[in-house]
């Protein structure tokens, strides 16, 4: 794990109010060019209900077992870190695996797949679960970086079914992928991880108001400082590899966009106050000893409406984020 220490520079005194958890559910391919000029689609429909199978097969497995490996060629990004802290975490607190674990039952798939040339191709699988709201769907973005390689899921997103937007397809039902570099949108793709790490530490006018933005922030900042308790925090953009942003047009010029941060929690405790580490999954986690401060690492990615040239509102709105703890280190 990465330590404050090797970044380049930590944030001002700030905290969040959210307590930070494992998450079960939660980036694309890196770009690799192997000379294919024509656009093609990313995967037949018929692939894509496969990968969705074999994905799901390989979830369900590895959250029985608390076993990162029986899923680990089915998962990359983002989705890799969380989960994959997750189950790490689950190996120890639970070795014989998860008895109670409900296998994950994906039904009434719609899929939407981009046209375009080169690898990676990707695609996105919308689906109603058996957990959570009734009424939500889970997006999940499948990439793979080239035609040997296996499907993966990157990005895992939970959106309330009202929130889906409308994506932009041609006569042959395949969607438009937006550039790393659209500047028709409020924000480029290429740029949103940047500008949400930046507007986390201090402020902006990027993003619309909201529980993952000004809500956020304010949280922190009201706790930053506690009687005996210091909280510093610090945001990184990922943006290259499995993690560099993917989006796709919708009807309205707008884009659906995919994004990737990490952030780090560093709690440190005045003299002779003891730092209280209750959380199973922390511990799980953690390398070192809690003494005086406690370091806490997480991955989080986002789902956002990138305003188009058209939108009369030109803020980046928060579809859903979600965040996982991947990391914590005692000192």
């Amino acid at each position: 794990m990465k330590t404050p220490q090797t970044l380049r520079r930590w944030g001002r005194l700030s905290t969040s109010a959210a307590a930070v958890t494992v998450l079960s559910v939660t980036a694309s391919g890196c770009m690799v060019v192997h000379g294919e000029r024509e656009i093609l689609p990313g995967a037949t429909k018929t692939e894509a209900a496969r990968a969705l199978k074999d994905f799901t097969a390989a979830y369900n497995d590895a959250n029985a077992a608390n076993d990162q490996a029986l899923d680990s060629d089915r998962v990359t990004g983002p989705l890799a870190d969380i989960d994959g802290a997750k189950l790490r975490a689950g190996a120890k607190n639970q070795p014989g695996g998860n008895p109670d674990y409900a296998p994950l039952k994906l039904t009434d798939t719609e899929f939407t797949i981009p046209e375009k040339a080169g690898w990676p191709r990707w695609f996105v699988a919308d689906s109603k679960a058996n957990k959570g709201a009734d009424n939500t769907r889970w997006l999940m973005v499948f990439t793979r970086g080239g035609a040997n390689e296996v499907w993966e899921v990157s990005y895992l997103t939970i959106l309330a079914a009202d929130d889906v937007p409308e994506f932009k397809k041609d006569k042959d039902g395949w969607a438009e992928p937006v550039t790393a570099n659209a500047g028709d949108l409020a924000v480029p793709p290429q740029d949103l991880a940047e500008t949400y790490a930046t507007y986390l530490q201090d402020g902006g006018a990027a993003f619309a108001p909201g529980p993952h933005t000004s809500a956020w922030r304010d949280a922190r900042q009201k706790n930053a400082e506690k009687p005996g308790l210091v909280r510093q925090y610090l945001d990184e953009p990922l943006t290259s590899g499995d993690y560099a942003p993917l989006g796709l047009r919708t009807t309205d010029g707008s884009a659906l966009v995919f994004f990737t941060t990490r952030h780090y929690e560093k709690q440190t405790a005045a003299q002779g106050v003891p730092l209280n580490v209750s959380d199973a999954n922390v511990k799980a986690l953690m390398t070192g000893e809690a003494k005086q401060s406690i370091t806490l690492e997480s991955v989080s990615n986002q789902a956002v409406l990138d305003p188009g040239p058209g939108a009369a509102d030109q803020k980046v709105e928060f579809l859903a984020r979600i965040q996982g703890l991947t990391g914590a280190k005692g000192e």
